[in-house]
């Protein structure tokens, strides 16, 4: 018994590290990438590798933002125009 004991002890005291190193921590300031595209500057604002904003500054024209619609992949709304409606129809899926 004392056998047993001693080792879940062990198994218990080897899978401590890797708990502990299991979440990064996250931190308060965004990475923001900047790149040309055409005539306007994209700005891409992320937190630990997910991109939640994109701002956009066209040549001519007001900056605007464009926002994570439903937390899903791709789906990005205007933040100055929420009730516009991006379709996102599902063509094929196998």
């Amino acid at each position: 018994m004392g056998t047993l004991n001693r080792l879940l002890l062990v198994g218990l005291l080897a899978c401590l590290p890797l708990a502990a190193h299991a979440e990064d921590p996250v931190s308060g300031d965004p990475d923001v990438t900047i790149r040309q595209d055409g005539d306007r500057t994209i700005q891409e604002y992320r937190v630990n590798g997910f991109l939640y904003a994109i701002k956009v500054i066209p040549k001519n024209g007001k900056p605007y933002f464009l926002v994570r619609a439903d937390g899903s992949d791709g789906n990005f709304v205007r933040s100055d125009d929420p009730d516009m409606l991006i379709p996102s129809w599902e063509i094929f899926s196998w």
